[in-house]
């Protein structure tokens, strides 16, 4: 089946949708994006990605107010003429096409695109049984990360080669040896006290809409939640390991380079938060 793409107000087959090649997003990655999963038609985390989508908007000056009932409205046509059931929503806005010019043009209209593939949930389980594998890189992202901008070139290399050496992710670590985020999640560990670490909002990670919802489970659980930072040592040491996501919702890590986590398997506090999690959201 043909692919069905939304782009600045109308419908076209995604083969066929048409940005301008002046569009700032494509040559300066100025823009945002958000990301949905849906199951059974049901948006996830729904109004935390569109409070996210405006902050980072207001963050980059890009003049777009998002209105999430019009925009939901375009969502679920855009899912029914994809005929998906389960799957993930990508919106993107760039600030608008303009000459290239490094400073903001004046009376420029934001570029909107939405997409929609499907979600294989089943998949998604099986893999979150068998856990993930990850590795370290020191973090050489820009500064301002909180900002869901498609500004991700760092991301995909250290991705890249994460994948390259066998491993499925990387976890990032600052200057001072602390673990920031993956490449495209939030990274929590559990300690031998069976203490829920995961590092404090702050302009070196983004805040995760799915970390959101996992802390709120947690606390349903009764967890000790400690937001704090976490060094590599730590992580390789700890008990349990897991990324979240809105695709990937808890997603247990099993293996550090060459350190097993848990057993190899999925833990004990992991499992019960992916369960908490996912019975809350759907």
């Amino acid at each position: 089946m043909a692919k069905i793409a939304y782009v600045n107000g109308g419908f076209s087959l995604q083969s066929e949708a048409v940005i301008n090649i002046e569009d700032r997003g494509l040559q300066f990655g100025d823009a945002v994006y958000e990301v949905w999963s849906f199951k059974n038609y049901k948006l996830l985390d729904e109004e935390g990605h569109f409070t996210r989508l405006q902050r980072s908007l207001d963050e980059l000056g890009i003049d777009y107010q998002v209105n999430p009932v019009s925009m939901k409205i375009v969502i679920k046509e855009l899912i029914r003429k994809n005929r998906v059931r389960d799957g993930m929503v990508y919106l993107q806005i760039s600030r608008g096409t303009a000459p290239r010019d490094h400073k903001f043009p004046d009376d420029v209209m934001p570029n909107v695109i939405f997409t929609v593939k499907p979600l294989n949930f089943v998949a998604l389980e099986n893999k979150a049984q068998k856990g993930i594998t990850i590795t370290f890189m020191p973090d050489n992202r820009w500064g301002r990360v909180d900002i869901k901008t498609t500004n991700l070139l760092a991301n995909v290399l250290a991705k890249q080669n994460a994948l390259d050496n066998g491993f499925d992710d990387v976890w990032f670590f600052d200057n001072d040896g602390f673990i920031t985020e993956g490449t495209s999640n939030n990274a929590w560990i559990i300690d031998k006290d069976d203490n829920l670490i995961t590092r404090a909002l702050s302009n070196e990670i983004l805040a995760g809409i799915t970390r959101k919802s996992v802390l709120a489970a947690a606390a349903q659980l009764g967890l000790n939640i400690v937001e704090r930072k976490f060094t590599v040592e730590e992580a390789i040491n700890a008990k349990e390991a897991f990324i979240t996501s809105a695709t990937q919702f808890v997603m247990p890590v099993v293996k550090m380079e060459q350190n097993t986590i848990s057993g190899g398997k999925m833990g004990l506090v992991a499992s019960k938060l992916r369960t908490q999690y996912l019975q809350n959201n759907m």
